[in-house]
């Protein structure tokens, strides 16, 4: 899960910086409010590449979605990229768990297999 959902945090990283850059071109948001915003988003999806796995790291990352769809009220275009990275999280967090139980029942074998010394495991 958390290869995917980084993945999905970094790319949001960048979309985040191009969005502030067009925010900028509004005459109603100032530039130290656009990156003022911009950044901490911008070091928020970073920092939660690296607190994906822990308690709360999911929900903090669907924060970041909501606020990635809102942001289509100072860029109107990031209304369809904040549903499509919700998407994109959406997967990543689905798919990622899936991935993770697998990866889970083929290492319970190995783990197996590592057994005392001088064991035989059946089918070796």
């Amino acid at each position: 899960m958390r290869t995917l959902c980084s993945s999905t945090l970094l790319a949001e990283f960048f979309v985040i910086g191009f969005a502030g850059l067009v925010a900028m071109k509004s005459a109603s948001l100032s530039t130290a409010a656009v990156w003022t915003v911009c950044g901490i988003a911008m070091f928020l999806s970073l920092a939660l590449c690296g607190v994906i796995t822990r308690p709360g790291g999911v929900q903090l990352g669907w924060v970041l979605q909501a606020a990635l769809l809102l942001s289509g009220f100072a860029v109107p275009m990031m209304f369809i990229l904040g549903a499509a990275f919700a998407a994109l999280w959406w997967a990543s967090v689905h798919y990622g768990r899936i991935v993770d139980a697998h990866k889970a029942r083929w290492a319970a074998p190995a783990e197996q297999r590592e057994g005392a010394p001088g064991e035989t495991v059946p089918g070796e």
